[in-house]
């Protein structure tokens, strides 16, 4: 008889590790990096120091993975909101910029326990070479999108400045004091860069 999927080592470990990371978000959004408690994580989760240790090799591992699966669902966001503009007919490369950023926003407000915590800084060492990678393919997407305009292309400096606001305005966005502030905010800055990218 063969063992339902849930009990399955297969299936065991990844709830383990979607417990710990659960738990990790609290713990670390709560009391950020240093102060974390990786016996506080654990209890949490309900799992074993070992069982951290096996899925993530430490705490910088576990917050590294916290960031990284962060930025993914970020990235599927507004790579979903790109996919149904386009769906929908719209075919101008700002206006499809200017949904995925929207929906990047939005998720910086729908998430803003991670975005402040990454924000703050003082994670482990390295994060913020893997942050700035991130960046860094964050706005080769956005890159891409923005190269397909008819008239003149968006220069790269141009690129780099839309997705430097987009960044500090998700900061803004995730520290505002109620989400109707938050989405006043997410809108004006997105009005301004739509009024950037019609300038002649």
């Amino acid at each position: 008889m063969t063992a339902p999927a849930s009990l399955r080592p297969a299936g065991r470990a990844a709830t383990t590790r979607a417990a710990l990371l659960s738990a990790a978000r609290e713990v670390f959004t709560a009391s950020g990096f240093a102060e974390a408690s990786i016996a506080e994580v654990v209890a949490r989760a309900g799992a074993s120091v070992g069982s951290l240790y096996h899925h993530f090799g430490g705490k910088g591992e576990l917050y590294l993975a916290l960031f990284d699966e962060y930025q993914h669902r970020q990235e599927e966001r507004a790579a979903a909101a790109v996919r149904t503009a386009r769906v929908d007919g719209v075919d101008d490369p700002l206006a499809l910029f200017l949904a995925g950023a929207r929906a990047y926003l939005d998720g910086c407000w729908e998430e803003r326990d991670l975005a402040r915590l990454f924000l703050a800084g003082g994670g482990p060492a390295g994060f913020e070479l893997v942050a700035r990678r991130r960046y860094r393919e964050w706005t080769r997407r956005n890159a891409a999108v923005l190269s397909a305009r008819e008239e003149e292309p968006w220069g790269d400096a141009l690129v780099l400045v839309l997705t430097t606001v987009m960044s500090e305005a998700g900061h803004e966005v995730a520290v505002c004091e109620d989400a109707g502030h938050a989405a006043r905010l997410a809108t004006d800055v997105l009005t301004l860069v739509a009024r950037i990218g019609a300038a002649p």
